[in-house]
């Protein structure tokens, strides 16, 4: 997906490789080329990666405006505010290790300017691993594990005809197979929604500390979890839960303001783990990013109270599940499928192989979608491949699209009327 360079292209440029735009930014980024503007009324943002951010029935009322002390003209430490550090634990703390003897202290805590850019620290830390990801997986994995050439990204087919359904027994036997020393994973999973939980996430933490395989897990959309697994009490999942000793245990949680508080635009974003592996990832922010904004951090520690964070979590579900509902439905009344229907996360991973041609293909789809003033996601910017190493045959998700139910109610059913036209008319 990159731009061939222009043939007028200074020479000196030739040291500079091309990256490709990650999904949702190409296809944005396609958008408006055709015109789209964000909050545009007349189009229909389903491929957005961010909820709706305004107020919700039930929830804390939004932050309008932040005070700046002379002091917040510094730099923040490369590690983040200290008192968001301490907020942080204590809320992870007061969430899901209430009565366990080991805690989480400022110390296991790192601040990020940004999911990419606390995940680019992580894997910056690793030495000569095989890390394993899973196939379907968040698009900008790609990127991350191509640029890091001392890891060896490993991938793990999930089997659609088995529901993607990957159990503790399969997650030991491939990190012993492939000699992983990390996984990386979303949970819930971008883009199917998938969500380990309960007694099989105390089970994935297990097998992680009996093999010693660091779980790097990106948990951005843990307060958006419409099912549960048994033990589970919700309305949130994290397998901080499931930890034994803090500063023993090969877990490390990515999370921040992006989903779960609904805050893209701050970019404040923390890193959970034992106390080395955060004075690492320290280092490594220390010459990727510099550290986050002071202001923001120093803000968002007011946002870290149990209280506010289970009334948001609560009115996320009330809003987000008739959102889900309706997408659900529509799009199995137009003649796409759905499975397994997301247990999480606001997408639905949808596949278009039963609609007339070209509709059929997942690109081809997404482009006459543009037509209808609707963004959608294809599917094959999922089919995570680092450095392009596998195959270029077609993609096993050619045929899929990613629908976001992030947006407004009024969004999405706009969205979804005007694909229905678009189907309508291919059928004639």
């Amino acid at each position: 997906m990159t731009t061939p360079s222009s043939p007028s292209t200074p020479s000196t440029l030739q040291a500079f490789r091309s990256v490709p735009r990650t999904g949702v930014v190409y296809v944005t980024q396609e958008a408006t080329a055709r015109g789209y503007r964000t909050g545009d009324p007349e189009w229909s943002n389903l491929g957005q990666g961010q909820p709706e951010t305004g107020p919700l029935p039930g929830a804390p009322p939004r932050v309008t405006a932040i005070d700046i002390d002379p002091a917040d003209h510094y730099y923040a430490p490369v590690a983040g505010v200290w008192e968001l550090r301490e907020a942080v634990a204590s809320l992870y703390n007061r969430l899901y290790r209430k009565g366990m003897p080991s805690q989480y202290t400022a110390e296991n805590v790192a601040i990020s300017g940004g999911g990419r850019a606390a995940l680019t620290r992580a894997v910056a830390t690793l030495d000569r691993v095989n890390l394993g990801h899973f196939l379907p997986d968040y698009t900008a994995y790609e990127e991350l594990l191509d640029i890091f050439r001392l890891v060896s990204p490993t991938p793990i087919l999930l089997r659609r005809e088995q529901g993607y359904s990957f159990g503790v027994e399969d997650l030991r036997r491939e990190v012993l197979g492939r000699g992983l020393a990390v996984i990386l994973f979303s949970n819930p999973c971008n883009p199917m929604g998938k969500v380990v939980s309960g007694g099989e996430l105390a089970g994935w933490v297990a097998v992680g500390r009996d093999l010693d395989c660091t779980l790097l897990i990106d948990e951005f959309y843990s307060h958006y979890v419409w099912s549960f697994g048994d033990g589970e009490p919700g309305p949130m999942v994290s397998a901080a839960r499931y930890v034994e000793d803090v500063d023993r245990d090969p877990v490390v949680i990515v999370d921040g303001l992006t989903k779960n508080w609904r805050y893209p635009g701050w970019r404040v974003t923390w890193t959970l783990g034992p106390r080395s592996v955060i004075e690492t990832i320290e280092s490594a922010g220390s010459f990727l990013d510099g550290g986050g904004s002071r202001p923001q951090q120093r803000a968002a520690v007011a946002l870290m109270e149990p209280e506010k964070v289970l009334a948001e979590a609560r009115a996320i579900r009330e809003t987000f599940l008739p959102k889900r509902e309706l997408l659900l439905r529509r799009a199995h009344e137009m003649g796409m499928r759905i499975y397994p229907e997301p247990a999480g996360t606001f997408y639905a991973f949808v596949s278009v192989r039963d609609l007339p041609e070209p509709l059929s293909d997942g690109m081809a789809f997404f482009r006459a979608a543009l037509d209808h003033k609707v963004i959608c996601v294809p599917g094959l910017f999922f089919d995570v491949n680092p450095g392009h190493r596998r195959s270029q045959r077609l993609s096993r998700f050619h045929q899929h699209v990613r629908l976001s139910f992030g947006p407004s109610m009024e969004e999405v059913r706009r969205g979804l009327d005007n694909l229905e036209a678009m189907i309508r008319g291919a059928r004639g």
